[in-house]
């Protein structure tokens, strides 16, 4: 049997509401139009739904079970429905990222530029920052980091291959110290570390030997939150420092920096975009994904 799923749709409003007057204000119909509607509906299925009263509108026993196993299907059939509307929307309106500062190929300029030409309704709101927080609860669209710390129930889609991170020092600092041999060695040198604020411990060292991850804990003689000043320290000759190698890839190919210990630095997982699942994605950020792709 084909039942009228507009009567269906609307029964589920007057559950909402409780009330017909307020649920044919919400469709945009006469109240008689949905009492008609709720009245065909019983006589197809050959019972009552709804118990009317002067004052109120209360289901039956049969309307709760029908209302309790048609709502879900229907507030997923207007996330379809809504969801493909929205391909069609032009992606517009602000679009808030929160991107890891050592990102260098997202923070590179070209990728973002070339984003915002292509799609000029949207405006762009980058947040560089190496806190870890909920995207999602300070607004967020998306984020960008490291793979390795992105929470499971994300959706990522990658923006760099893998990486890794290097050690690096001014030849005239190797001239005068000499190069470690061994990441324990380090303790015997002037380090330029980082660390997110005076209350945080510095970051501390990752190396890799015969396939086992290990960290070091340097002397660092001098600490900041920044990684372009360390680069420029570290150019100086004030110590060895350490970070992305995409960070210190003009300086290398320059000679300013020489890499050292590079047998225990290995690959890893690179930065993505993660964002939260949902059933109707912004045409905005939709847009970003698929520049990203391409």
């Amino acid at each position: 049997m084909m039942h009228d799923l507009n009567a269906l749709a609307v029964f589920a409003v007057v559950a909402d509401e409780k009330s017909f007057r307020a649920a044919a204000d919400r469709i945009g119909v006469t109240r008689s139009a949905v009492s008609q509607s709720i009245r065909k509906l019983e006589e197809t299925l050959g019972i009552a739904l709804v118990a009317r009263t002067t004052r109120s509108v209360a289901l039956t026993e049969a309307g709760e079970r029908l209302y309790s196993q048609i709502a879900p299907s229907l507030a997923e059939m207007n996330d379809a429905l809504e969801a493909t509307a929205n391909l069609r929307g032009k992606p517009r309106g602000q679009l808030n990222l929160a991107v890891s500062s050592i990102a260098e190929s997202f923070l590179s300029g070209t990728l973002l530029a070339r984003f915002t030409h292509d799609n000029p309704e949207v405006k762009l709101h980058v947040t560089v920052t190496d806190e870890e927080f909920d995207i999602v609860a300070e607004g967020y669209d998306a984020g960008v980091r490291l793979g390795e710390v992105i929470a499971q129930d994300m959706i990522a889609v990658p923006v760099s291959g893998n990486l890794r991170q290097l050690a690096v020092a001014s030849p005239a600092y190797l001239a005068e110290f000499g190069h470690p041999a061994h990441p324990r060695d380090l303790a015997n040198h002037r380090c330029i570390g980082w660390r997110s604020g005076l209350q945080v411990a510095p970051y501390r060292w990752e190396f890799a030997e015969n396939g086992k991850e290990f960290s070091v804990a340097v002397a660092d003689t001098i600490t900041t939150t920044d990684m372009a000043l360390m680069v420029k320290l570290a150019i100086a000759g004030a110590g060895i420092t350490f970070g992305m190698e995409d960070s210190f890839e003009a300086p290398l190919c320059r000679g300013e920096l020489v890499p050292i210990l590079e047998a225990y630095c290995p690959s890893f997982q690179g930065f993505y975009l993660y964002y939260p699942g949902r059933r109707n994605m912004a045409p905005k950020l939709r847009a970003l994904i698929d520049h990203l792709k391409r």
